[in-house]
């Protein structure tokens, strides 16, 4: 699940909350539970049931704002990085650790 417009929004346990990734693995799963954080917000977990034995262990990451829409948030620079800068696109998609953007290095 990448950032895509849709809000989509369900429940952990009892606890109403806002769906960031679904299916994701425990690396990632660290990763934006930390970043998450960092920036503030309450955020909880969940174990993806295994269809199989041999099938990796999955989660669902979720905060408890209702409103957080992480498209947005991305999109208009309003999270952080732990150093302090602003959270890009490809840096929340784990592509890199540069934050600072330019239009020019954009080529395949």
């Amino acid at each position: 699940m990448t950032l895509g417009g849709k809000h989509q929004f369900g429940s952990i346990e009892d606890t109403r909350v806002t769906f960031i990734e679904k299916g994701v693995d425990e690396n990632r799963r660290d990763f934006l539970k930390k970043l998450l954080e960092h920036n503030g917000f309450e955020v909880l977990t969940e174990e993806v049931k295994k269809k199989s034995e041999e099938d990796p262990q999955l989660y669902t990451v979720a905060v408890t704002d209702m409103v957080f829409n992480p498209t947005i948030w991305v999109y208009q620079r309003k999270l952080k990085t732990f150093d302090g800068h602003k959270v890009t696109p490809a840096y929340w998609n784990q592509e890199t650790n540069d934050t600072h953007p330019q239009y020019w290095k954009n080529r395949s």
